[in-house]
């Protein structure tokens, strides 16, 4: 007990009272120092984190814009430019549902059926539906900016859809949907079988070309040889005089 004796009379002493006021305050800055140390480097995380997010979602924002384009024409795309559109507007919605914001899921879903309804009348109005698609792009740019307003927005329209749309609605929609999707690939197979009909007949013709040239005799090859014969005849012959008139 006596070294505990020791150290409490030590601490007590009017000697070790600056001591212990400059440890207190190295302490103390420490403390500061690490809080702030801290503080600053969860902001940055924090920043950062909100920076990749913003890139991802204006990622996903532009593939759905760019894919309304396509859908607004969609019953002219071909059977493969509509598979690789789809291919992007399900990896855009994936990517779009997947961030941690608020409201993610409901632009997705406000999305998707925008993009059905112009595939629908993609097949009636055509290339007439550029309204449309920058009305489309202007609610996600909207929905970026200001996400909690254009949420409220978009739940509104699909509250208001759920109820528009009624089992009669939707059969009849699914039966247009159908029909247009027949049409089109009717439309495409009748093309493909024209081109495979085409390229099957073309290699007739340069057959055929072959055959007549190489049925043509070679009138030029057969004319040298005859001029070279000719001519080593007048040689011997002119040599031959030659020697008559030596000997």
């Amino acid at each position: 007990m006596e070294w505990l004796n020791e150290f409490v009379s030590w601490l007590t002493a009017t000697d070790t009272r600056p001591v212990l006021f400059t440890a207190a305050v190295i302490f103390i800055a420490i403390i500061v120092s690490a809080l702030l140390a801290a503080s600053i480097t969860k902001a940055a995380v924090r920043r950062l984190i909100a920076q990749r997010d913003r890139d991802l979602k204006t990622a996903a924002i532009a593939a759905l814009v760019d894919a309304s384009t396509e859908a607004a024409a969609w019953n002219s795309l071909t059977l493969q430019e509509q598979a690789l559109a789809d291919r992007a507007v399900a990896q855009a919605d994936i990517q779009l549902r997947l961030l941690p914001i608020k409201g993610a899921s409901t632009a997705a879903n406000w999305s998707a059926h925008q993009l059905a309804e112009m595939k629908r009348n993609s097949a009636t109005f055509g290339y007439e539906l550029g309204p449309v698609v920058a009305e489309f792009r202007d609610r996600l740019v909207e929905w970026q900016n200001k996400p909690n307003r254009a949420k409220r927005v978009f739940e509104s329209d699909l509250e208001r859809w759920r109820f528009e749309n009624t089992a009669n609605e939707k059969t009849l929609l699914a039966e247009q949907d159908a029909w247009a999707t027949r049409q089109h690939h009717e439309k495409y197979a009748a093309e493909e079988s024209v081109d495979k009909s085409i390229t099957a007949e073309s290699p007739v013709a340069p057959a055929a070309f072959s055959r007549t040239e190489t049925d043509v005799p070679d009138t030029t090859t057969q004319k040298l040889i005859d001029d070279v014969a000719a001519m080593d005849v007048a040689r011997s012959t002119a040599t031959g005089t030659d020697e008559k008139k030596l000997a």
